[in-house]
């Protein structure tokens, strides 16, 4: 792969188990003032896998191997021995929702069920399919930017732009009407913070049955959207109980919704912050934004403590041994600023080769909405700098970042121009 060079492995440790470790860390980190992935994944990456502490809430604390180097998340991502299926017994919970007797969503399932249920949303996120959106997402972003131009100044471009466009977009695609996307916003956020698993666990529930009372409005009148699709070519056949379909639109709703819409802001921010950067990507009429937005990702990385897996089988992870029952926690972050593969991680370089960052994921849980999300990216972007040439920040950057929810962004964003 172009830009990945690979470290070599670690011999294992004296086949030590979790239990025999003494030097117990609490999961998660905090990041930096500056929002900066936790400055001790750069020194954990520096040895094997470390033992951490999951805390309690849905499910029991417990201890965890955890993942720092690139080459073992991607190991870990990708191994068929580490499972994601939340109902298995002794299964990590990061997200404090208890998991039930049914999954949360397909990504916390493994094949074959979860190629099963991701197959029947495949076709919705196609490239072709994405291309026809282009047209609609840019007459959104155009009217969002008008609305933004007509307001006093400062004002708050997360409210007004980086959230809003991506929960038309979704809420489009889904087929909730707009007038309710208020409610799965607000639900989406309570549901991610892990400040209140009490609180977590009732906006989990609210949008459930929201989504399952939508679903079966759909099946007697379905329209052009995808949970009309689930419920007439799969639900109504037998192909998806009408909890598969809640799950599948579920996680399309907070992976489409929460990621893009923190993702959009970090992008603009990062700009917005940096002089020298800005003009390096809005030059020659924006030709390296594509470049830039996988960069920032990587430099971002904002999910960053949720991805968690069950050994089903021993293996050996970077130089330790992984039991069959361990817990194993995996660092986005980490790996995506590992030195040996991202020269300078630290830096966000829009020439850099990130062609292997790790925030879309790596094997069969790789994101299928990517391209959606790289097109609301690219337009959103292009759009702004060339309409707001002179946008600047109206507050110190260190205080728009949210703390404490498993995927990292912003509380708010202000500018004027």
């Amino acid at each position: 792969m172009p830009g990945i060079h690979l470290p070599a492995p670690s011999p294992l440790e004296a086949n030590m188990s979790l239990a025999d470790h003494t030097d117990v860390l609490d999961w998660p980190f905090a990041r930096t003032e500056d929002g900066d992935p936790p400055p001790i994944l750069a020194e954990l990456r520096n040895a094997p896998p470390c033992v951490v502490r999951l805390p309690a809430g849905a499910a029991e604390s417990r201890l965890a191997w955890l993942v720092t180097r690139y080459a073992d998340v991607r190991q870990a991502l990708g191994d068929p021995r580490l499972s994601a299926d939340e109902r298995l017994p002794g299964a990590p919970v990061r997200i404090q929702v208890p998991p039930g007797g049914n999954p949360s969503s397909f990504l916390r399932l493994d094949d074959p069920e979860h190629a099963r249920l991701r197959s029947m949303i495949q076709t919705e996120f196609t490239a072709r399919r994405v291309k026809r959106l282009r047209e609609p997402v840019q007459r959104l972003v155009d009217e969002l930017l008008d609305e933004l131009e007509a307001l006093p100044r400062p004002t708050d471009l997360h409210a007004v732009f980086s959230r809003a466009l991506p929960t038309l977009v979704i809420a489009r695609l889904l087929g909730v009407p707009e007038q309710d996307s208020a409610f799965f916003i607000e639900k989406t956020r309570v549901t991610i913070s892990q400040e209140d698993p009490a609180a977590s666990l009732a906006a989990y529930e609210e949008m459930s049955e929201y989504l399952a009372k939508l679903a079966l409005r759909k099946l007697e009148s379905p329209g052009d959207d995808l949970i009309s699709r689930l419920a007439v070519n799969h639900h109504a056949k037998g192909a998806i109980t009408l909890d598969e379909l809640v799950g599948i639109a579920r996680l399309v709703l907070v992976a489409g919704h929460e990621t893009t819409t923190n993702q959009i802001a970090l992008n603009i921010l990062a700009l917005l912050r940096d002089d020298d950067l800005r003009a390096r990507v809005a030059a020659d009429d924006g030709a390296l934004i594509p470049n830039f937005i996988e960069e920032s990702m990587r430099y971002w990385s904002i999910s960053q403590d949720a991805m968690v897996r069950l050994a089903v089988e021993d293996l050996e992870l970077g130089g330790v041994a992984v039991s069959k029952g361990d817990a194993v926690v995996i660092s986005v972050p980490a790996g995506n600023h590992d030195e040996s593969v991202f020269a300078c991680p630290h830096r966000i370089d829009p020439h850099r080769d990130t062609s292997g960052h790790l925030q879309w994921g790596f094997g069969p849980h790789y994101c299928q909405g990517a391209p959606l999300a790289r097109l609301e990216m690219e337009l959103s972007l292009r759009s702004l700098l060339r309409r707001f040439p002179n946008l600047r920040l109206a507050a110190d950057p260190r205080t728009v970042f949210r703390r404490g929810t498993v995927f990292h962004g912003v509380t708010h964003l202000p500018v004027t121009w």
